[in-house]
């Protein structure tokens, strides 16, 4: 149990250091809350890969992980921008948004980006399963 812990928080803070970073590189900031978001998100689609692998197709994986993702991102939303209020992301000006805090658009990009995160998911699977 306790390694099953182990690479859970391991692949957390991966993913959500990966995220944070690609935030970095294209909007020039972010915010903590961020890193574990995505360390949460990369997380999810470990999961959903592992319990739907030879089960459904890469691109349904990816359909999964998209709709995750953007439930995870709604609940981080309202917590962290409308509850908390630290605006951390505002989608309001975006089409077919939702309380400013998830849009379409940027399912699109969450479903592209779910496939990068599948496969790093199973390379640290095997990393990790090696060390253990």
């Amino acid at each position: 149990m306790f390694a099953e812990i182990r690479r859970a928080l391991i692949k957390i803070a991966i993913g959500g250091g990966i995220y944070y970073l690609l935030e970095m590189i294209v909007r020039g900031r972010s915010h903590w809350t961020m890193m574990l978001l995505g360390g949460a998100c990369f997380f999810l689609c470990g999961i959903i890969h592992e319990k739907t692998e030879g089960k459904i197709l890469i691109w349904q994986q990816m359909v999964l992980c998209m709709i995750g993702i953007t439930i995870l991102e709604l609940a981080a939303g309202i917590i962290v921008n409308l509850f908390l209020g630290w605006d951390v992301w505002n989608y309001s000006t975006m089409p077919f948004q939702v309380m400013g805090q998830i849009c379409v658009p940027f399912m699109f990009l969450w479903y592209i980006i779910s496939y990068p995160a599948i496969i790093l998911n199973e390379v640290f699977d095997n990393i990790l399963q090696k060390q253990t």
